[in-house]
């Protein structure tokens, strides 16, 4: 297999990043296609709304699959088969991301409720099909409803030259607690990049407390 284009993102690195598509709509990004994808590739495909991603893992190293995971979905407490989970530690590192077609250009799509860190390199596409894939009775598992929400407290002093678009993108990721599962200090700080702001907070309770935001200087 080849990449047939690579991901344009809002997420500069994997922390930070939802950990599955569509449970953030704020995040937009652009999936690039290589050169030898020929004009009209996509032709027909602006007549649906969602389009299926399939992307590679490329941040993590071939080799590093693990059998048994820990879920974040149950606090990293229980094991799991790694087949029953999202994890991208794979005997193969193929990922699957649902997201919302915004427009089809001849050399790039551009979509929301994204989850791909930027430069993700991408495999396939394929439209989502309703009355085939909307399955109604479907079971959720251990992971049935989407996780809870917190509240975010960004002063206003800190929101100083952010667009409505950016400030809502980061406020919704830090609501659905990038936090890795083994959390137990609730003194840590944790950063990370986002739409081009390096952001610091830390979380009291049911509250992300926004400490300190800065444009990204790589």
């Amino acid at each position: 297999m080849k990449p047939i284009g690579r991901v344009e993102s809002c997420f500069g690195e994997k922390f930070g990043t939802p950990r599955q598509s569509g449970i953030v709509p704020e995040a937009k990004g652009r999936v690039v296609f290589e050169d030898e994808v020929p004009a009209g590739a996509c032709r027909g495909l602006e007549e649906f709304s969602h389009v299926w991603i399939i992307f590679l893992f490329d941040q993590v190293e071939e080799g590093e699959e693990r059998w048994f995971v820990r879920p974040p979905r149950l606090g990293g407490n229980e094991k799991k088969g790694v087949f029953a989970t999202r994890s991208p530690f794979r005997p193969n590192r193929i990922g699957l991301s649902l997201v919302k077609l915004e427009a089809v250009h001849d050399d790039a799509i551009e979509v929301s409720g994204l989850d791909l860190v930027d430069g993700t390199q991408v495999l396939d596409l394929k439209p989502y099909l309703p009355f085939v894939e909307a399955i109604a009775e479907a079971e959720g598992g251990f992971a049935k409803e989407a996780p809870k929400e917190l509240g975010v407290e960004f002063p206003g002093e800190l929101r100083a030259g952010l667009g409505e678009d950016e400030l809502a993108l980061i406020t919704r990721i830090l609501a659905v607690d990038p936090r890795p599962a083994y959390h137990d200090d609730d003194d840590r700080v944790y950063g990370c990049l986002i739409a081009g702001s390096n952001v610091k907070w830390r979380v009291e309770g049911e509250r992300v407390i926004v400490l300190s935001r800065d444009a990204d200087i790589r």
